[in-house]
C-alpha cells in the first residue's frame, strides 16, 4: 500500500492521536527552543545565559510561559478591539498546521495498526506548507493595522512585502526539487532522495532556499518588521500578556515548520545518513529510528538560526529588499532554467551527470575568464557632493567660515534702526502700570 492508501485506512483515534502530537510538536518545541536559543547565544557572546530557575535554568521557558497570562493586558484606546484580538490567532492558527503535511518517518505499527508517521498525504503537499507558513502574515499586518498606532502599522507593512519578496525566492528554490522528484507529495521527495539528498545536487536551490526561510520568519538579520531601534517593537509594540505569547508562539513554531520542510526537501527527510544508512542493509531507515535522523536534521537547520542572530548585524532596509528582489530572485529564475535545461537534454539524450557536470565546468570557467578580460569600466568623476554615513554632506577641506552671516548682519541693520526711533511720549495722567 502506498503512503496516501495506509493513512486512508487510519482509524479515528489514531487520526486523533496524530493531531494532538502534531500540535504539540510546536509548543514544545518552543519551550526548548527559547531556553536554547538563550543558552546558545550567552555561550556565543561569553556569557552564561539563563541559570536561575531549575537545574542550568532549563525551567526559563515554564517560568515565562506561567508569567505571561497573569500580565495585565493593555489595549489602547485607539484599537479596533475585534481585529486587534483575531490577529494573534491568524497567527498562530496556520503557523501549527503547517506540521500536517511533513513526514516525520516511514511505515509503522501502532497499536497493532499499520500507517505512516504524517498526518495527511496531498499530491500538492509542498503547496500546503507554503501557505500555512505564509498566511500568518496577514495577522502581523492586521496587529500592526488595529494597534492604532504608527509604529505597529510599519512594521506590519514591512512584514508584508518582506514575506512577499522571500516568498517568491522560496517557491522558484522549490521548482528545482519539483523537478527532478516529479512530485509536490513531501512522502514522494522523500522518497526521491534515496540515492541522493538534494542539498548537494541543488545546491543554489538550497541556498537559496535557506536564505529566504529566515527573511520569512522574520529573524534576524532580517527582523526588520520588529527593529526596535527604529519601530521600538514592531508589529506587537502594543500587545501583551497572553495575546504577545502568541505571537511569540507562532515566530518559533514557523521556525519549526521551515526547517522541518528544509530537511524534507533537501536533507533527506528522516532518512539516516550515508555511514548510518549502510548498516544491517537500511536497518536504521525502518521503525522508529528514522524520526531520530529527522528531528537530529531539524535541529541542525534550527542551530543555524541562532547562529545567524549571535553572529550577523541587522540589514538596512533597502539592503534587505536588493538582496530578496535583485539577487535571491533573478539568481532564482536562472537556476530554474538551467535545471529545466539539464533535465530536457537527459530525457531527450542518453547523457550521464558527469557529462553534464563537465560541460558545466567547462561554462563556467569560460565565463570567469571572459570577465576577467573584460576592461574594468571607468566610472566618470561625479559632480554630486560626498555624503557621511548620516546623509549629511562633507565640508570641503579649504572651507572658509565668513565672519558674519547674512543674518546677523540683518540682526545688527535692525538694532541700529531701532536706536535712531525717537521714545514715545506717555501721557502724565498714566503711571508706568497703565493705571490712571
Amino acid at each position: 500500500m502506498t503512503r496516501a492508501e495506509l493513512l486512508a485506512d487510519d482509524p479515528l483515534w489514531l487520526i486523533l492521536m496524530k493531531v494532538v502530537v502534531v500540535m504539540l510538536i510546536g509548543p514544545i518545541m518552543t519551550i526548548g527552543l527559547i531556553v536554547g536559543e538563550r543558552k546558545i547565544v550567552g555561550r556565543m557572546q561569553n556569557r552564561p545565559g539563563p541559570n536561575r530557575v531549575g537545574p542550568y535554568g532549563l525551567g526559563q521557558s515554564l517560568a515565562d510561559a506561567i508569567k505571561l497570562p497573569f500580565k495585565e493586558q493593555i489595549i489602547p484606546d485607539t484599537a479596533d478591539r475585534k481585529i486587534y484580538f483575531m490577529a494573534p490567532l491568524i497567527t498562530v492558527v496556520p503557523a501549527l498546521i503547517g506540521l500536517a503535511a511533513i513526514p516525520f518517518g516511514p511505515e509503522v505499527t501502532i497499536f497493532g495498526e499499520r500507517t505512516v508517521l504524517q498526518l495527511i498525504e496531498l499530491p500538492v503537499s509542498v503547496l500546503l506548507v507554503l501557505a500555512g507558513a505564509s498566511i500568518g502574515v496577514y495577522g502581523i499586518v492586521l496587529a500592526g493595522w488595529s494597534s492604532g498606532s504608527p509604529y505597529p502599522l510599519l512594521g506590519g507593512l514591512r512584514s508584508a512585502a518582506q514575506v512577499i519578496s522571500y516568498e517568491i525566492a522560496m517557491g522558484l528554490s522549490i521548482i528545482g526539487v519539483a523537478l527532478y522528484a516529479q512530485s509536490l507529495a513531501t512522502g514522494d521527495i522523500v522518497a526521491a532522495q534515496q540515492n541522493g539528498w538534494y542539498f548537494w545536487l541543488l545546491l543554489p536551490s538550497f541556498v537559496i532556499y535557506l536564505i529566504s526561510m529566515v527573511g520569512e520568519t522574520n529573524r534576524a538579520p532580517f527582523d526588520l518588521p520588529e527593529a526596535e531601534s527604529e519601530l521600538v517593537g514592531g508589529f506587537h509594540t502594543e500587545y501583551s500578556s497572553m495575546k504577545f505569547a502568541m505571537f511569540f508562539l507562532a515566530e518559533y513554531t514557523n521556525m519549526v515548520i521551515v526547517s522541518a520542510f528544509a530537511t524534507t526537501l533537501f536533507l533527506g527527510g528522516w532518512m539516516a545518513p550515508w555511514p548510518l544508512s549502510a548498516i544491517g542493509d537500511g536497518m536504521l531507515n525502518t521503525g522508529w529510528w528514522p524520526v531520530l535522523w529527522f528531528f537530529g536534521k531539524m535541529l541542525i537547520v534550527l542551530f543555524g538560526f541562532v547562529w545567524l542572530r549571535g553572529t550577523l548585524p541587522r540589514f538596512r532596509y533597502d539592503q534587505f529588499m536588493k538582496l530578496g528582489w535583485k539577487v535571491l530572485i533573478p539568481a532564482g529564475l536562472i537556476w530554474v532554467v538551467v535545471i529545466s535545461a539539464v533535465r530536457a537534454v537527459r530525457t531527450s539524450a542518453d547523457i550521464s551527470t558527469g557529462q553534464i557536470l563537465v560541460v558545466g565546468g567547462i561554462v563556467i570557467a569560460v565565463l570567469v575568464l571572459l570577465s576577467l578580460l573584460l576592461p574594468e569600466k571607468e566610472v566618470p568623476p561625479e559632480d554630486s557632493v560626498p555624503v557621511t554615513g548620516g546623509d549629511y554632506p562633507v565640508p570641503p577641506v579649504d572651507l572658509k567660515v565668513p565672519e558674519t552671516t547674512p543674518r546677523q548682519k540683518a540682526l545688527r541693520a535692525r538694532q541700529k534702526t531701532e536706536q535712531k526711533r525717537p521714545a514715545s511720549v506717555t501721557s502724565g495722567k498714566e503711571n508706568a502700570d497703565g493705571d490712571v
